[in-house]
Formats: structure tokens, sequence, C-alpha cells
């Protein structure tokens, strides 16, 4: 069947990527059930001119010339440059609302007064915020950020040097990166060089998923500076954290963490140079990591070379499922120093510690897998949801008419793009070697959101491929099918799940059939990665049974959606602690695994 395919001045070019998909699918597909708009939307909207154009400008490696016209006219993920701002703020300034502006020098020798932002950058798609210099050398100046970039998606929010060498004042941010997708948090350098300054965040990164922030210089050379995080990290899923210098060589202040990274899923927390040369500090950390699943955590020189510090972790690491945390150089050379651990979690590891002034009250060992206690156990029922929401994983026997269950949200959370040509994907580098090219096509920074996410696609591009997988990494949909064909055959279907109805509630589900005749069948799955133009992760499994069904409102039976689901018959090499298993209570191996295929996500299947 054909789909029609129209611009504004007529039907579509022969010459267009559209065009040449719909011949492309013809040729390669060899039946003929509908094309799938869901897919075929996703081809490159370049005109056949533009094509040409940019493809010309790819193979001259020119394209980061013409880069703001390329990602407008392709539909792609471009942050934008983001040019020394001319604004200039002589006086104290309060902004209701703050959007799509660039600091170069904000606040600078202020001398008491207050700056004010009261919603700063919030449910912005892509929101790329830059303070150059903010509030350097001010004396006795207050700054408060109310709502700062909240429920934002992919979020890149930079502070090159904050209140550094400022006296006094108060620095406050109330809610800083809460609900975000995807954010890359920076502080290149924090409070530096202050004296007697005060900084609180009330609510930093809350619910934040997948991402990362770093100060790479916090507090430095301070003097009776206090800093205070009060909920740090809570309930964020897969973020990293690094403060590469904090509190190095200050006099007198003191830092408290009242809740960093609790009831987290797989934090990787990273001090490195914490407290190294301090004098007179009082360190403390009343809740850290705690109730938090796995993860990776790691202190390198904690209080090394310090004099009378004074250091307390009120309940460190007390994890649900046991991570890894590493203190390497803890306390060594120092001289007069207090460390406390009220509770110490497991799986932890010491090397290079103050033999002296360290204390233990309570360190918990216990062992993981079918020994664990039946407190731990208990543990697990009530926090699960934390980490596995509702419904994202289920038993097979869950696709039966009239059963009702909760359906995840299954909404598709990345920016909209498009694939890009074949013709100009093919003069493009795609390889960790060639990260350095593309940072310059895409006018990606050093430790930008950019950077980060074109690193990340192409490792998990390259990765091996797990026991039973067959992968690859598609940028057209000619690739897909070229993929898909080449496992299943010409004779295949795509299909997704119809719409987002039923997300985040109960539904019912209705009539069930099986592909395949509800038998065991091959598969491919496609999942989008992050990255300027559309890649998907496209893998084929071992042992699956994919399954359509029609989604009731388990009130008034009306049907709101067509599910797709597929099951994996063979978890033996999963990890065991992969959230499906947290969610259903067993290990690798023990059970099937079914979960729905997401918007915009996809599986080919032979023809039936």
């Amino acid at each position: 069947m054909q789909v029609a395919l129209a611009v504004a001045g007529g039907e579509e070019s022969p010459f267009s990527p559209k065009a040449h998909l719909l011949r492309y699918w013809s040729q390669e597909i060899r039946n003929d059930i509908e094309k799938p708009s869901f897919l075929l939307t996703k081809a490159s909207p370049l005109t056949a001119v533009d094509s040409a154009v940019f493809a010309k400008l790819a193979a001259q490696n020119s394209l980061s010339t013409r880069l703001p016209e390329f990602c407008s006219s392709a539909n792609l993920l471009c942050f934008p440059d983001l040019a020394p701002s001319l604004e200039n703020h002589p006086q104290d300034s309060s902004f209701a609302g703050y959007v799509d502006r660039n600091f170069t020098n904000y606040g600078t020798d202020r001398a008491g007064g207050a700056d004010a932002f009261k919603n700063y950058s919030p449910g912005e798609n892509i929101p790329v915020d830059s303070f150059r210099r903010y509030s350097r050398d001010s004396t006795g100046h207050h700054e408060k950020f109310n709502n700062y970039a909240s429920e934002g998606n992919v979020v890149d929010q930079r502070f090159n040097t904050y209140g550094t060498q400022s006296t006094g004042g108060v620095g406050d941010f109330s809610k800083y990166a809460e609900s975000v997708n995807v954010p890359n948090l920076r502080f290149t350098s924090y409070s530096d060089q202050t004296n007697g300054r005060e900084q609180t965040f009330k609510g930093y990164s809350v619910n934040a998923n997948a991402g990362d922030q770093s100060f790479a210089s916090y507090a430095k050379n301070g003097n009776g500076a206090e800093n205070e995080f009060n909920s740090y990290g809570t309930s964020s899923n897969v973020i990293g954290s690094g403060f590469s210098s904090y509190e190095q060589a200050s006099n007198g202040g003191k830092e408290t963490f009242n809740s960093y990274g609790n009831d987290g899923n797989n934090p990787q927390n990273n001090f490195r140079n914490y407290g190294d040369g301090g004098n007179a500090a009082v360190e403390k950390f009343t809740s850290y990591r705690n109730q938090a699943n796995v993860g990776d955590d790691s202190f390198q020189s904690y209080a090394k070379n310090s004099n009378a510090e004074q250091i307390n972790f009120s309940n460190y690491g007390k994890s649900f499922n046991e991570g890894t945390d590493k203190f390497t150089g803890y306390g060594k050379d120092a001289t007069g120093q207090t460390i406390g651990f009220k509770i110490y979690g497991v799986n932890n590891t010491f090397k290079e510690y103050a033999k002296d002034g360290v204390t233990f009250s309570s360190y918990t060992n216990v062992s993981s897998g079918p020994g664990q206690s039946a407190a731990k156990m208990a543990v697990s029922g009530s926090l699960v949801k934390k980490w596995v929401e509702p419904g994202k994983f289920f038993r097979e026997s869950k696709l039966k008419k009239g059963v009702v269950m909760p359906m995840p949200d299954i909404k598709d959370k990345m920016p909209k793009r498009s694939f890009l040509p074949r013709v100009i994907t093919s003069k493009l580098p795609f390889s960790t070697s060639k990260v350095q090219e593309l940072k310059t096509i895409f006018h990606a920074a050093d430790n930008s959101s950019m950077e980060k996410m074109i690193v990340d696609t192409l490792a998990e591009c390259e990765r091996a491929p797990s026991k039973g997988e067959t992968k690859r990494c598609v940028s057209s949909v000619e690739d897909m099918i070229d993929f898909a064909t080449s496992v299943l055959g010409r004779d295949v279907i795509v299909r997704t799940t119809e719409n987002v109805s039923g997300s985040k509630k109960n539904i019912m589900i209705g009539s069930v059939k099986g592909i395949n005749g509800g038998k065991v069948t091959r598969s491919v799955s496609c999942h989008q990665s992050l990255f300027p133009y559309l890649v998907y992760y496209c893998h084929s499994v071992p042992k699956v049974r994919v399954y359509e069904a029609d989604i009731l409102d388990p009130n008034s039976k009306a049907k709101i959606n067509h599910g797709v689901a597929i099951c994996h018959l063979d978890t033996s090499s999963w990890s065991p602690t992969h959230g499906a298993f947290l969610a259903l209570g067993s290990s690798p191996g023990r059970i099937e695994v079914c979960h729905w295929i997401f918007e915009n996500d996809m599986t080919w299947t032979v023809a039936d």
C-alpha cells in the first residue's frame, strides 16, 4: 500500500529522502502489508535539494559551518550556541520568568541587596543556560532561585564561577533541576575563596532521571563558609555526581548533606579530593545513599592532610540492594581529626585510612542472595515502587482477557528528532575514535550534554552483544529494514503500541493475540538512543513470545489502546539486580519477564 506524501507545493519529489524510503521498502519487504505511518513519519523531512546540499557539506567536513540551518531543516537535536551576552543588570533584579538568555557577567561587586529568579527555565525542552560570572566579589549579597530548571528535558545548566571571592551573603536554591530528564549540571567554580558565605540547596536534582552533575571546585580556599544540601539526588534514577575539589584547603567551614542520594536507583557518586588540607572544618552526612538500589560510590582522598576536622556519617550506605563504596586515602596524614560512622552499610572498601580518630558505631555486613536476612527482605516490598514503576515488568499470565493490571508511563520522553538520509549519514563519523569530529560538527563543548549523549550512545552501540543477542545501531529506516530482514527474512511486519492511553493507570486486558500462534518466535526490537539525529538500538534476543492486546478502560470496558508486549523466556543472562527481579521477586533464569513496547519503540516479527 502506498502512503501519500505531500508538501506545500503538491506531491513529494521522487528524489526526496521520503520518496526513496518508500521505494526501498517496496523493494526489500516482500508483502502487501500496510506501511506503518508511525515509522515512516520518522524519515528525514529534508527536500531533495537540501539533502544534496548537506550531503556535499558533510563530504567536505563543512556541516558545522551551517549547523543551525542543518538542525532546523533536518529536525535534529542541537543546542544553541551561547554567545557572550551584553546584558547589563547594574541593580538588583527580580525575574518572575526567565528562559533562553545568557548571563556573561551578573552581580559582580554587588554590595548588599538581593537578586531573585522565581521561575528559571521551567518545563523547557532542551534548556541551555549559562552564568559565566555570577556574584563574583560581592559583599553581603543574597541570590535566590525559587524554581530552577524544573521538569525540563535534556537540561544543560552551567555556572562557571559562582560567588567566587564573595564575603558574607546567602545563596539559596529552593528547587534545583527537580524532576528533570537527562540533566547535565555543572558548577565549575562554586563559592571558592569566599569568606563567611552561606549556600543552601533545599532540593537538588530530586526525582531526576539519567543524568550527571558536577562541582569541579567547591568551596575551595574558603573561610568560615556554610554549605547545606537538604535533599540531594533523592529518588533519582541513574544519576552521577562528581565533587572534584570539595572544601580543599578551607578554614572553619561547615558542610551538611541532610539527605544525599537516598532512595536512588543505581547512583554513581564520586568525591575526589574532599576536604584535603582543611582546617577545623565540620563535615556531616546525615543520611547518605540510604535505601538506594545498587550503585557505585567513591571517595578518593578524603580529609587528607587536614587539621582538626570533624567528619560524621550518621547513616552511610544502608542500601536496600548493595552497591560498591570505596574509600581511598581516608583521613590519611590528618591530625586531630574526629571521624565517625553511626551506621555503615555493606560491601564497602577502605584503603589507606587513618587508624586513629575513626570510629564505627554500627557496621552492617549482611550477605545478599538467598541467605539475606528477613528484615532486608521485608524492606524489599515496601520500597520496590520507588525504583521500578508498577506495571513496567509483568508475568506472561497477566496477558489474559479480563485481567486488570497497572500500566507504566509508556510516553516517549526523548526529544523529537528525525532520521538523516543515508546519503548524509554515510559521510558522518560514527565511532568512539571519531568523537572529536562529531563534537566539532555538532558544536559540542567539553563536558556538555551534547558530548555526553554522543559518547554514551557510541559506547552502547559498540558494546559487545550479550549472550545470544544480535545487535546493530541504525540511523535510517533503510538501515532498520536491512537489519530486520537480515535476521527475520523479507516477509516481515513491524508493530508498536498504538498510543499512550492508559499510561500510569490501571487497565483491563481485552482480546489477546499471540504472534506466530503464541509460539516461541524471533523478533527484532528497536529502542531510541539519545543522539543529535534519530538513532535506534535494534537487537534480536532468543526465546521470546510477542503479543498484541486490546487495552480497555477497567470501568467502562471501552477500548482505549492496542498494545504490543514482548515476553523474554530466557532471563538467565540478566543481572540479578535487574529491575524486573526487584519488581517480580525472583532471579535470573527462574522466570519469564514481559513488558510493553513503549511509544516510538517497536518490534519486528515474521508476518503471520
